[in-house]
Parts: C-alpha cells; structure tokens; sequence
C-alpha cells in the first residue's frame, strides 16, 4: 500500500537526515490520517484515494510557488517546488497532450458521446479514466474542443 511506502520512505528519510523529504512526507501522511478520519468514521484509505490527496497537495505546492515567484520571493518558490517534487514521487506520470486527446477519442467513441450538450456524461466518463494524471481542466479543455468538433 502507499501508506506503508510513504511511511517507510519517511523513516528511511529521517535516518539519512533529510530534513525537507521528512517534512513533507510527515505533511503528506498527515493529510491522508486527516482525510480518512474525515465523514463520519474513520477508515483505510484505497491507494486512489492517497494519490488523490498527494496530487492536491502538490497541487498547493504549485499555486504557493506562483505566488511566491509573483511576490518576487523565488526562495520560497523554489522551496515550494522541492517539496512537490518530493510529492511527486509518489503520483502517476502525468499524460501527455497527446495522450490526453487519444484517451479522450476513445472514451467519446466507446460512450456514444458527441454532443456538447453531453459534457457532463464525458467528463464523468474520461475522469474515471484519467485517474489523476491530469487535472481537470485541462481535460475540460479537451473534451469540449472534440464535441465541438475539434
């Protein structure tokens, strides 16, 4: 389970004195311990559901570092993206674009879907696919381009 390499990489940091992996893997297993205690009971949470916690928060780590570099701060930009690439380590590879707009065409065309008036239905359908190694948006971006017609 990712928990468990999460927990041993910690370890494995805090011997080799690491002090900026250890900190954000002590940060990283606090969200998940925080995200499975939330709802109404606390419970183990699936490999999905750990990489989804680790893709916000290096998705944090980005909009700190932007805000940084837009404050002129680059130190603590740059500090900011360290930690997301420790975060990284532990996220699928991202897709490429074309990659991205393949997946899509084959989910539209396995769904029967090619109206724009059916972005929820794709959207719903390629998400389940994608399984966080895109965001959002940027798959919104996609899927609507090709109902349009694009």
């Amino acid at each position: 389970m990712l928990v468990e390499r999460l927990q041993a990489d910690l370890t494995a940091a805090m011997k080799e004195r690491d002090a900026r992996t250890t900190a954000v893997l002590r940060m990283a297993l606090a969200a998940v311990k925080e995200a499975a205690v939330a709802g109404d009971s606390a419970r183990q949470l699936s490999d999905e559901e750990v990489v989804a916690v680790l893709a916000r928060e290096a998705k944090r780590r980005e909009e700190a570092a932007a805000a940084f570099t837009e404050a002129g701060r680059t130190d603590r930009a740059e500090a900011e993206l360290a930690e997301r690439d420790v975060l990284a380590r532990y996220l699928p590879q991202p897709l490429t674009d074309e990659e991205l707009a393949a997946l899509v065409d084959e989910v539209l065309a396995a769904e029967g879907l090619d109206s724009p008036k059916q972005m929820g239905q794709a959207m719903k359908a390629v998400m389940a696919r994608v399984a966080g190694r895109a965001e959002g948006r940027r798959v919104a971006d996609v899927v609507k381009a090709k109902l349009a017609g694009g």
